[in-house]
């Protein structure tokens, strides 16, 4: 049986220590007139003391005991921020135990697995929400409620571009850029997020034709580049391209291209160039910009993530982003790499997946 909120706060335990463990101890610090972190779980739970520096309220307990988050009443949500290589086994124990997992993306190292997590957490009857945090930035909010007003008209052609730079010592991490660990490279670590933000604003690919490398600047096994077209299932076409291997880091963008309009998404502000020669500049971040690579963002987005997700398990309503959601997303990066290693198109049967 799911458990329930029973307090004003929402206990919470983060499972994982590892590089992004910072930004969600901050994101549950700024976030504690709704939640309460109880417990962060590590196979390490001495080097993991040192994220009680990131959260300004009562320390939690630090564990490697799973089995005693999944039996607390009072812990009815868990993040789950492990590498993908370990997670199944962590969902399968929460969910059983009717804890509420809001997950790290990716959903698994491929789609069977990703479709797995799901069915673990459909038949268990606990919420899964997957953290895909550029969906709450305010330039997505915004182009999302363009795109549903249908004034921009039909969408004709979409841009997908993740021109980012990863030095060889984000590789060097245990298992980072490997099929065991991580399932894949660039795609499904790092451009993930800006094709499940596309997706959400364009609906399904249908089909594919695509090259992805592993370019001489990085040593590792999975791509750090990958190039596509597609064909969407709306009957738009479109490009995506995306490396870690592109000096200066820049930041991602998605451009879409109505009959009656252009959008241009980015993380700082969303741009809208009508046919009619009127421009409008919405949702624009007038905080200065420092891009770090490493450090992947402000925590606000994690924040907004957690807050609704706690909302939507108090509330018995869908989180924003779901499992079943997040599925499209993993179906088109194996396609891309299908497309890839056998040189011709590929078809992408209709998901089973939600699309909003």
């Amino acid at each position: 049986m799911a458990k329930f909120i029973q307090q004003d706060r929402a206990g919470v335990a983060l499972i994982g220590a590892g590089m992004i463990a910072k930004t969600h101890v901050a994101a549950l610090s700024d976030a504690q007139d709704v939640v309460a972190l109880c417990t962060i779980v590590s196979r390490h739970p001495d080097k993991a003391r040192y994220l009680s520096d990131f959260y300004h309220g009562p320390i939690p307990d630090f564990s490697s005991d799973l089995m005693a988050v999944a039996a607390n009443p009072d812990i009815p949500i868990a993040i789950v921020a492990t590498p993908p290589s370990v997670r199944k086994e962590i969902i399968t124990t929460l969910a059983q135990a009717g804890t509420h997992i809001l997950l790290e993306k990716p959903l698994g190292r491929n789609p069977q697995e990703a479709r797995e997590v799901v069915e673990i957490c459909e038949r268990a009857g606990v919420k899964l929400g997957i953290l895909f945090q550029h969906r709450v930035r305010p330039p997505a909010i915004a182009a999302a409620r363009h795109v549903a007003s249908g004034a921009l008209g039909r969408l004709g052609l979409v841009e997908i571009a993740v021109p980012l730079w990863r030095d060889q010592s984000y590789y060097d991490e245990l298992g980072r850029g490997t099929y065991a660990r991580d399932g894949g490279g660039v795609m499904i670590t790092n451009a993930i997020h800006s094709i499940n933000l596309a997706l959400s604003l364009t609906g399904p690919v249908s089909r594919v034709q695509a090259m992805t490398a592993t370019t001489p600047l990085h040593r590792m096994e999975a791509e750090d580049f990958a190039i596509a077209g597609l064909q969407f299932k709306c009957g738009a076409s479109g490009s995506f391209v995306a490396s870690t291997a592109m000096f200066p880091h820049r930041t991602e963008v998605i451009r879409l291209h109505f009959e009656h309009a252009s959008l241009k998404l980015d993380k700082n502000a969303l741009k809208i160039s009508w046919r009619d020669g009127r421009v409008a500049v919405e949702a624009k971040d007038k905080a200065p910009q420092k891009v770090n690579p490493l450090l992947g963002g402000k925590h606000e987005w994690h924040q907004a993530m957690i807050e609704d997700f706690v909302d939507a398990v108090r509330h018995e309503r869908k989180p924003l982003v779901t499992g079943r959601e997040a599925l499209a997303s993993h179906d088109l990066i194996a396609a891309i790499e299908t497309s890839s290693r056998s040189g011709h198109p590929v078809s992408i049967p209709d998901c089973q997946g939600e699309i909003r």
